[in-house]
């Protein structure tokens, strides 16, 4: 049980199920979005296929129909499950920047870096970077936070050639999906991907190019040097920094106007890219 998935093992393969929880700040939150993990599934199927050509990944199938009879007799699986290949993760998450935001933004303040990366004087907020930057963190498990590493150091835990095409993939991703959504009126400002090895091949796997896992931004409403009324969980997060949680104690529920505007959110979004009514 992840913060967001359930994964059950199949034997020869697994599925992958998207709830409605929400997570923010690495914490899960007790209050669901509904019909959110029905978007993240949806979402990422129609990038899966999208992006084929580019790095094989972990699909077998995501059409309900064609489950196990089994699986088949839970209906709320429908849109929002993925039967898929088992790889072997690479624990790395793979974080491409396009935009000077969120934690970024904070440390190009402090330090005119990036994840240790040095960027030019005299960007904004939100601004766009000169050109992406990978920038990787590590992938933790039992509750602890994911940190942020340097390439040298992701080399130094999985192989120079892992790391090479991790790299090189991960932008080669962020290039085409980036234009594509430039091109319905959505800046994908950054994104964060997983890979995992299967036959000794390295294949994509996980979410990919979801508000969960990316920051969107509306063209029309962008404005550099401050803070985007983006289309993701950036509205959860902005939330809980406005009541001031510390992050200690439990995370608090959301209330009704937060649940209804996120999932409004999530689904302009889901249409916006998609070009269907969700």
């Amino acid at each position: 049980k992840g913060k967001v998935r359930n994964v059950y093992d199949l034997g020869q393969s697994y599925l992958i199920v998207a709830s409605d929880r929400i997570s923010a700040f690495d914490y899960v939150i007790p209050t669901i979005i509904p019909d959110k993990g029905r978007v993240l599934h949806k979402l990422s199927m129609f990038w899966f296929d999208f992006i084929q050509g580019v790095v094989p990944n972990h699909i077998i199938t995501g059409n309900f129909e064609s489950f196990l009879p089994s699986i088949k007799q839970y209906e709320y699986l429908r849109d929002r499950s993925m039967i898929v290949k088992k790889a072997k993760r690479v624990d790395i998450e793979c974080i491409v920047r396009g935009y000077l935001a969120g934690s970024g933004w904070k440390e190009y303040q402090r330090s005119q870096t990036v994840c240790g990366i040095k960027l030019p004087g005299g960007l904004k907020e939100s601004s766009k970077l000169p050109e992406a930057v990978f920038t990787p963190s590590s992938k933790e498990e039992g509750g602890k936070h994911d940190e942020n590493i340097s390439f040298e150091e992701m080399v130094k835990r999985v192989g120079k050639d892992t790391a090479e095409s991790l790299l090189r993939i991960s932008l080669e991703l962020y290039k085409r999906v980036s234009e594509d959504s430039f091109s319905k009126g959505i800046i994908l400002a950054d994104t964060k991907l997983e890979f995992g090895f299967y036959d000794n091949q390295l294949i994509l796997i996980d979410e990919i190019f979801t508000p969960d896992s990316s920051r969107f931004w509306e063209i029309d409403k962008y404005e550099e040097g401050k803070p985007q009324d983006s289309l993701d969980k950036q509205y959860v997060r902005d939330y809980l920094e406005r009541i001031k949680w510390d992050k200690s104690s439990p995370a608090p529920e959301l209330p009704k106007d937060v649940v209804e505007k996120t999932m409004e959110k999530y689904i302009s979004l889901y249409e916006k890219l998609i070009g269907v009514g969700f």
